[in-house]
């Protein structure tokens, strides 16, 4: 069965806000990785090395809080409508499943495919106007 997290997507203020998170509920994060550290095709614009490309920080039993920058080529987030519900299916066919399911009448972003992170990422606005992330690890 799928897992659903939060995710959150700042403007340039996500490691600030994480480490704010992080002294209130504890724990280790269990990702932080920059712009800088991706792969030598993915780099990102001057000035944005050091933004969080992904935090993962377990804030329950069950539940990982999530976020990121946003790179300066994609709109600014906007408050109270910058976060995502970030879901991990167990198989490829359960993320095309959820993927084809929810995207229907929506908004695809970034469409299905494999990234350098994931084995199957996917990004869209559903048709009710909440936006998704599938990721098969």
């Amino acid at each position: 069965m799928a897992e659903l997290n939060p995710y959150l997507n700042f403007a340039d203020n996500c490691e600030e806000v994480f480490n704010f998170y992080k002294s209130v509920f504890g724990g280790e994060f269990l990702t932080l990785m920059r712009f800088g550290e991706m792969p030598a095709e993915y780099q990102p614009a001057e000035g944005e090395s050091q933004k969080l490309m992904h935090v993962a920080l377990p804030i329950g039993k069950h539940t990982v809080l999530m976020g990121s920058d946003t790179p300066g080529n994609m709109p600014t987030p906007v408050k109270g409508r910058n976060f995502s519900i970030a879901i991990q299916p167990e198989t490829e066919e359960e993320a095309k499943r959820i993927f084809d399911g929810l995207s229907e009448g929506g908004n695809i972003t970034m469409p299905l495919s494999k990234t350098f992170w994931s084995k199957s990422f996917g990004m869209f606005t559903d048709k009710f106007g909440i936006d998704w992330m599938v990721n098969l690890q």
